[in-house]
């Protein structure tokens, strides 16, 4: 196994990626043609199964985007499941100390150094070194979405196998106080403090859309995984442009 999306964030470089929500093959075969860098199936707050999961990676054509599963929580089990049908990492939702950041960590490592059971299924099914490979090459994304994990961030990238914070921002809001105002002060105060402890502890940052600002100022921010969209925005926004230029609407 080779992954050459974390390769990329560990050099600092940028990286462009969709959210998957919606249950069709053929959505996600198409996207997967569209310049993305990676894809984060969401198995967390969208219909997907894991058997879902699979079969929209099954229909990705290319090698250029990277399939990531955001796991439904920071479960042993849950996390095993999408790596084995083939996820180069995992979204660990609801990361709020340095305890969980090592329990997701170890859920990614076969043992002795960690917790994953060992029946690879479709990740090792055309890769004969996936056994030896897979615990340095599988990307491990704490995702930063309560007050607690903000006041404890610079014990979780202290955890050595922590690659990407990841910003949940509609959680990270509603922790504060302020739902559904992401561009609140005191929300972006706290996703610049998990920035500057993310790139002190030579980690990369990660963030969902704009989280309250701009995806340009997020990118000219230097953030290292950036979600753009997904699925659903694209299906939006698309049919609104169609009809504007018909003139109906």
């Amino acid at each position: 196994m080779r992954n050459e999306l974390k390769r990329r964030l560990k050099r600092d470089e940028q990286a462009y990626g969709c959210w998957i929500t919606i249950e069709s093959p053929m959505v996600a075969e198409m996207l997967s043609t569209m310049g993305f860098d990676y894809f984060v199936f969401d198995t967390e707050h969208s219909p997907l199964d894991i058997y879902q999961a699979q079969t929209l990676m099954q229909a990705m054509r290319g090698q250029e985007t990277t399939p990531i599963v955001r796991a439904w929580w920071n479960d042993i089990v849950a996390i095993k499941r999408a790596l084995d049908i083939g996820a180069y990492g995992v979204v660990v939702p609801w990361i709020n100390s340095k305890e969980e950041a090592e329990l997701a960590v170890k859920a990614t490592r076969y043992a002795p150094e960690g917790l994953r059971g060992c029946g690879p299924r479709r990740a090792a099914m055309f890769d004969p070194d996936y056994l030896k490979t897979a615990d340095e090459e599988i990307l491990v994304i704490c995702q930063i979405e309560t007050r607690k994990a903000v006041e404890n961030i610079e014990d979780i990238v202290s955890v050595e196998g922590v690659d990407v914070t990841y910003i949940g921002p509609a959680d990270l809001s509603a922790s504060h106080g302020h739902l559904g105002d992401q561009s609140h002060p005191e929300v972006q105060e706290a996703i610049d403090r998990v920035f500057d402890a993310t790139k002190a502890a030579g980690k990369a940052a990660g963030i969902h859309l704009g989280s309250g600002k701009t995806i340009k100022e997020r990118i000219d921010k230097g953030y290292n995984l950036i979600t753009i969209g997904n699925d659903l925005v694209y299906l939006r926004s698309g049919v609104r442009d169609h009809m504007r230029s018909l003139g109906l609407s």
